[in-house]
């Protein structure tokens, strides 16, 4: 094969690896809109048939075609989180407050490594909150306000904040056990805001 072949068959492997990419992605929302109520009808773009979900209404992609966003606040969505979201290991910004999202938030949220935000306040949320969001290493905003989650504060979050990555940490309105200020967060840590008092 000469040299020119090898280039396109470079170039042609990457395309495939995009687009196989997109299709999963695409896959992983499309289940996620099955798995919710949406009766006011924001993911009628969330089309299967797309090869791509960068099309989609509410979602943001890269200049490499993955998701890094998914902006669906006050939507009137209800319904459960698929631990399949996990997979989405390029998202950078989950925006989900404000809805009726039940049951519990997915263990395998801890892979979404690259997230930066995560904010679902205002469920109904119920459980624990995972001990694996400590694999976050870049998150800076943790909204669980005002759902119905249970259980302790897992010490591993705590860890983030001790950290100084995390920057907001809000669960108040829960039902958790432990949410008063760990003598371990000192006024010198930076820390913007910082409410893990439950109201």
């Amino acid at each position: 094969m000469g040299a020119q072949g090898m280039v396109f068959g470079i170039l042609g492997f990457l395309l495939f690896a995009t687009l196989a990419n997109c299709n999963t992605e695409g896959d992983i929302l499309y289940a996620q809109k099955q798995a919710w109520v949406d009766p006011n009808n924001v993911l009628d773009s969330w089309n299967q048939s797309l090869s791509t979900p960068c099309t989609w209404l509410h979602v943001t992609c890269n200049n490499d075609n993955s998701v890094i966003r998914i902006d669906l606040g006050n939507a009137g969505l209800s319904g459960s989180l698929i631990s399949q979201l996990g997979e989405l290991t390029n998202l950078q910004y989950l925006e989900l407050p404000m809805n009726n999202i039940s049951g519990g938030i997915p263990t395998s949220f801890g892979n979404l490594t690259n997230i930066i935000s995560l904010d679902l306040q205002w469920n109904a949320l119920s459980g624990p909150i995972p001990s694996s969001l400590d694999n976050l290493y870049y998150l800076k905003y943790l909204y669980l306000n005002g759902n119905n989650l249970t259980g302790s504060l897992p010490v591993e979050i705590l860890s983030l904040v001790t950290s100084g990555s995390l920057i907001t940490l809000n669960v108040a309105n829960n039902s958790l056990s432990n949410t008063t200020q760990p003598p371990q967060i000192k006024v010198t840590t930076i820390i913007q805001d910082l409410n893990i008092i439950s109201v």
